[in-house]
């Protein structure tokens, strides 16, 4: 039942985060490679692209710098200049991304994007800053590219649900902490040697996609004010929206516990069915409540007479 319903997330439907963060990624990406192509053929120096163009969205490894463009904190983990490895950043970020949705809902995928981003941020500073071998190589070193975020996500959703299968035609399915350890020998293999301050960026993305899922089970949900903002600045632009969350009525129903005093019946309608649907969107199957489920089991029952 849980598989029929997930249908109504389709990767073209309106706030799909995984289709968001691969288009903004792409589309950065053509834009950066577009402007290179134009130094390249009015015969300028590449230099002066990666000094007037490049250098303002990557991350800097010394702090005087970072302090004229603190925005490359969010902006170095959408941009990337390698063409393999953004294919193979996308190409992971899907997979993982997809697998995630399926199994916490629609709202944790950037979250935890950008905190492994600005994790592997935070300790590529910390380590050019702390250690004198790398101090001095400070001034040329630049991070750019998704790697610690999406070895968050893969982190964070490995971490869920570790058994999870894949290719179940295979043997019975593929566990996912197989795919991911294949992900991180991949990763970090394919790093050249002596980049220190990326290894250890790509650690602290996973860090943080780990103790995402750590806090998230102990009922701390640090995805909760990020996309409180996120609706607030969408609903800017959209001020017709209907507002979100329950009402003060609702949230006293659901939160009372003991014993209901009648069984409650709850009518199948579409437009409730589409509401649940929209709940599975955004946060799971697992967060539906039992009237829901309900409902849900009674609407498959009468489609299948």
């Amino acid at each position: 039942m849980e598989d029929s319903y997930r249908k109504k997330m389709t990767l073209g439907q309106d706030g799909n985060a995984l289709v968001q963060l691969v288009v903004i990624n792409a589309v950065l990406f053509v834009i950066l490679k577009f402007i290179y192509v134009i130094y390249v053929l009015n015969s300028l120096n590449p230099a002066a692209y990666q000094n007037n163009v490049l250098s303002w969205l990557v991350l800097p490894a010394t702090l005087d710098k970072l302090s004229a463009r603190p925005w490359t904190v969010l902006t170095y983990m959408f941009s990337d200049q390698h063409v393999f490895r953004f294919i193979g950043n996308m190409f992971w970020l899907w997979g993982f991304g997809y697998i995630l949705q399926d199994l916490t809902g629609n709202r944790k995928l950037i979250p935890i994007y950008l905190y492994g981003g600005v994790a592997g941020a935070a300790f590529f500073l910390l380590c050019y800053g702390i250690f004198p071998r790398l101090q001095v190589q400070a001034p040329l070193a630049q991070l750019a590219g998704a790697n610690a975020s999406v070895i968050a996500v893969a982190i964070a959703v490995t971490t869920v649900a570790p058994d999870y299968r894949i290719f179940p035609m295979i043997n019975g399915g593929i566990p996912l902490w197989i795919l991911t350890v294949l992900y991180l020998l991949i990763d970090f293999s394919t790093m050249a040697h002596g980049e220190t301050g990326i290894y250890i960026a790509n650690l602290a993305g996973a860090a943080a996609g780990f103790f995402f899922i750590f806090r998230l089970r102990r009922g701390h949900d640090g995805s909760i004010w990020m996309n409180q903002f996120f609706d607030w600045v969408n609903d800017l632009f959209n001020p017709d929206r209907q507002k979100r969350g329950r009402s003060p009525k609702d949230e006293f129903y659901y939160k009372v516990s003991g014993t209901q005093p009648y069984k409650k019946i709850p009518n199948v309608t579409q437009q409730r069915i589409d509401e649940i649907l929209d709940k599975i969107n955004q946060q799971g199957y697992r967060f539906l409540t039992d009237e829901e489920k309900e409902i849900l089991k009674r609407a498959a029952d009468e489609e299948d007479l």
